[in-house]
């Protein structure tokens, strides 16, 4: 669809109720994610954008689009990407990463024994948005076996949104956005634009090769991942769940971990009154049983 000279139209317009709680059951259906009436607003304004990009004038239009086999098959990715809030950041929460270090890591590596060949470190971000955490974590992870020449670990990285996980691959970011990462790996990690009035900075080559990005839906009856994990990080993405659909998202996470691998969650998420094969291992870190 191409846009019109129509399209400004629907900046007069009010998403109804109605609608909202139409288009709530379809993101519900699609992604797992609860959007309370007190969204409504917030939506609105979201989607406003999407009804321009496709070149429509009316909410009524654009839902009588969606709701098309041709809308559910093209648009409903798009608008999920708009509607999710994707606010992530580099070392975010490092009480977690200093807990793979010191906790996590020595505990999986003891898994292998006395071999010459490390066991190798399987880790993935559920709901990676931009990127921020599985650069994090690759870092982390680069730096703990900085002398080892083969690095003995492999990182998945998923979303379900595809706009963000485009961004992720990319890698680049501006100088703002690495801020909190230590001076010594930002020299390390990222390279500077040739333009010295280019204010971004890009992952270096090693590193984004060193992650596989996929997008996965976790309310999917389940995951398309190569192998388990020995740690999952799933921070800040339960929050847009119900309850229900919070005890099945984590119950399929932990069938995707080895055993005693690693969930961790973020610092406002809980397992409380879940019948789940966890024990508390850390604040808001959890260990499979």
């Amino acid at each position: 669809m191409e846009p019109n000279s129509f399209s400004h139209n629907v900046d007069k317009q009010e998403l109804s109720l109605a609608d909202f709680k139409k288009l709530s059951q379809a993101i519900y259906s699609a992604c797992g994610i609860h959007l309370p009436e007190g969204k409504r607003i917030l939506v609105e304004g979201r989607i406003k954008k999407r009804v321009r990009k496709v070149g429509l004038s009316s909410f009524e239009d654009y839902f009588e689009y969606l709701y098309s086999p041709d809308g559910l098959k093209n648009e409903l990715i798009p608008l999920i990407d708009v509607i999710t809030t994707n606010k992530t950041d580099f070392f975010r929460e490092p009480a977690h990463f200093d807990f793979l270090v010191r906790t996590a890591f020595p505990a999986i590596l003891k898994q292998g024994g006395n071999s010459i060949i490390k066991r190798k470190i399987k880790i993935w971000s559920a709901g990676c948005s931009t990127g921020e955490e599985p650069y994090t974590m690759a870092i982390v992870l680069n730096e703990y076996f900085q002398d080892d020449v083969v690095k003995p670990f492999s990182i998945l990285a998923s979303d379900i949104s595809t706009e963000v996980l485009a961004k992720a691959k990319y890698g680049i970011y501006t100088m703002d956005e690495i801020d909190v990462v230590p001076i010594h790996l930002k020299r390390k990690y990222f390279l500077r634009s040739k333009n010295k009035f280019d204010n971004r900075v890009r992952v270096v080559p090693e590193l984004r090769l060193q992650i596989q990005f996929a997008r996965i839906n976790l309310i999917d009856s389940h995951y398309d991942i190569p192998e388990k994990m020995d740690i999952i990080f799933c921070r800040n993405v339960l929050i847009y769940f119900d309850k229900k659909t919070q005890e099945s998202v984590i119950n399929k996470l932990c069938n995707c971990l080895t055993p005693n691998g690693y969930l961790i969650l973020g610092h406002s998420e809980t397992i409380t009154g879940f019948k789940l094969p966890l024990k508390r291992a850390a604040a808001t870190v959890y260990q499979k049983i």
